[in-house]
């Protein structure tokens, strides 16, 4: 399928995913990269705490409360 034809098909609502290689594909900005962080112990306490009352990971809390002070969602 040509450029413009895949254009045209996404322009009218259809179902392009077929033509789409995804194994390539990226989301700018939101590729991972692993850090280690030593924290004490009473901090992972209370993260542990805070997550078992979300029902969240605490990796969850954290990724989210550093995007909250950095201004900017995940």
């Amino acid at each position: 399928m040509k450029a413009n034809e895949l254009d045209k098909a996404f322009d009218e609502g259809k179902d392009i995913s077929e033509y789409l290689d995804r194994s390539k594909a990226r989301r700018p900005d939101q590729e991972q990269k692993r850090v280690n962080v030593d924290f004490p112990r009473w901090m992972i306490t209370l993260l542990d705490k805070e997550a078992k009352r979300l029902g969240v990971p605490r990796q969850s809390i954290i990724k989210v409360w550093i995007a909250e002070r950095l201004g900017k969602a995940s």
